[in-house]
């Protein structure tokens, strides 16, 4: 599904600088992959994670996969993809018209046009931006269970209201955090006012 968006990492001055991501970009697709590579992959580790998913991404990425899940326990793996795998990709034997090399596609607070959801990894969790409603979002705690049910409705990602999700039902031999937001980022108007 073609649903646009990017993963960034915060700059001074409250902004974002991060990487465009092609496809499967709604919340209850990247929030459980995402929730899960920080506790597993990357071990907590923000700024190799960070690395990874935006720095040494050399134009944009097609689509966020289950390798993300690495060192996820499997029964966890397995309630968040149902038993398939793919792999994150970005794409390959890219042109441009004019024989220049592909330019990456940077993504800053000016520049998310035609983009649809935002995700700024902050050291307190991932804020979750709906870009058709407003410029800053809700975050996610890092200690959110993944299996959390997160709302893909735009208008429900209020920059000042709760996270939109709910806990999953209790599963066995999983330790897991209900829905958390942490710390709150700057409120900002909604796109509909800055117009």
């Amino acid at each position: 599904m073609t649903i646009r968006s990017f993963i960034a990492r915060p700059t001074d001055a409250d902004g974002y600088d991060g990487i465009h991501v092609h496809q499967d970009g709604i919340p209850s697709n990247c929030l459980p992959l995402l929730l899960t590579a920080y506790r597993h992959r990357f071990n907590g580790d923000l700024e190799a994670m960070s690395r990874h998913l935006v720095d040494d991404v050399a134009v944009r990425w097609d689509e966020l996969g289950t390798d993300l899940l690495d060192h996820a326990p499997k029964e966890l793996v397995l309630a968040l993809t149902g038993g398939e795998t793919w792999p994150s990709s970005q794409p390959k034997n890219l042109f441009t018209l004019d024989g220049s090399p592909p330019r990456r596609m940077t993504v800053t607070p000016e520049a998310t046009d035609e983009l649809e959801w935002g995700y700024v990894l902050h050291p307190y969790g991932v804020e979750v931006i709906s870009l058709d409603e407003h410029h800053r979002g809700p975050v996610v705690g890092w200690a959110t269970d993944p299996l959390s049910h997160f709302s893909d409705h735009p208008a429900m990602w209020l920059p000042t209201g709760p996270v939109p999700g709910r806990p999953p039902r209790a599963s066995a031999n999983l330790s897991t955090t209900p829905v958390a937001a942490s710390a709150s980022v700057p409120a900002s108007p909604s796109r509909s006012t800055r117009r």
